[in-house]
């Protein structure tokens, strides 16, 4: 049985399908969902998802690419947190991705949106989504100064190579893997999954984005995590059972649940 440790089910092409969505993951074994917030505009609509099945969980955040939403404050996602079917603070982290034109100077505000974050975590004990792109150094480097290892968290939908993912090891992180782990160009990824220790490791789609060979370029939706899970399994050299047990297991130890 596997679980998907992140995905967007309030999304266009998956809420209006929703049903068929969670009959799908019945179907291909895939137990358990966390629905991940990406700003507070929306929040309302991912609660609901939760509130209405009790194998969906819910995070509370601002995604670090939405610019235009609504900032939290620390003392709004410490509240927002207290939701009895909110596990997580996120997802948070830092995107260059898409500068646009500006230097990394002028990403201040993405910079300071994940301190409020980590400092939400730490005052709820809960642990953080981190989400990295072009912007590893400084996602590491804000985590240490802010202590993001107390409450701990999962590096997801992970594309850096094996010493950035040992850094975030040490920092008392998990690395979730994506779809992207299934891409023949992924040779960074396929190595991290081979070598991240069986007890630090998550499986997720990032869904609706990122579908797994043999889905590549259709939409991503929770059922295929497990195709995200046999491939890991293969690589490692182990039975598809015994991954799923352990990033299953993985799940619900990082967030604080009861099987």
């Amino acid at each position: 049985m596997f679980v998907d440790s992140h995905c967007h089910i309030n999304f266009e092409g998956l809420i209006d399908r929703l049903p068929d969505v969670l009959e799908n993951m019945r179907t291909h074994q895939v137990t358990h969902a966390l629905c991940v917030s990406v700003d507070l505009e929306t929040l309302p609509q991912v609660l609901a998802v939760a509130e209405a099945h009790e194998n969906v969980y819910a995070s509370v955040g601002v995604h670090p690419d939405h610019e235009d939403a609504r900032e939290p404050s620390v003392d709004e996602l410490v509240e927002l947190a207290k939701h009895p079917k909110v596990v997580a603070i996120g997802e948070t982290g830092l995107d260059y991705y898409r500068l646009e034109g500006r230097s990394i100077d002028e990403m201040e505000w993405q910079r300071e949106r994940f301190r409020t974050h980590i400092r939400a975590a730490r005052k709820t004990g809960k642990p953080l989504i981190v989400h990295t792109r072009a912007s590893a150094e400084d996602t590491l480097r804000i985590m240490a100064e802010e202590g993001a290892h107390e409450p701990g968290g999962v590096m997801h939908c992970f594309t850096e190579p094996w010493p950035v993912a040992q850094r975030a090891l040490e920092q008392n992180f998990y690395i979730s893997l994506s779809g992207i782990v299934t891409f023949k160009s992924a040779t960074d990824v396929q190595d991290v999954a081979r070598r991240v220790p069986l007890d630090r490791l998550l499986i997720e789609t990032d869904s609706p984005y990122l579908a797994p060979v043999p889905y590549r370029g259709k939409p991503n939706e929770p059922a295929y995590v497990s195709y995200v899970g046999r491939f890991i399994a293969q690589a490692r050299a182990m039975p598809d059972e015994a991954l799923a047990a352990a990033t299953t297991e993985n799940f619900f130890r990082l967030f604080g649940l009861a099987r």
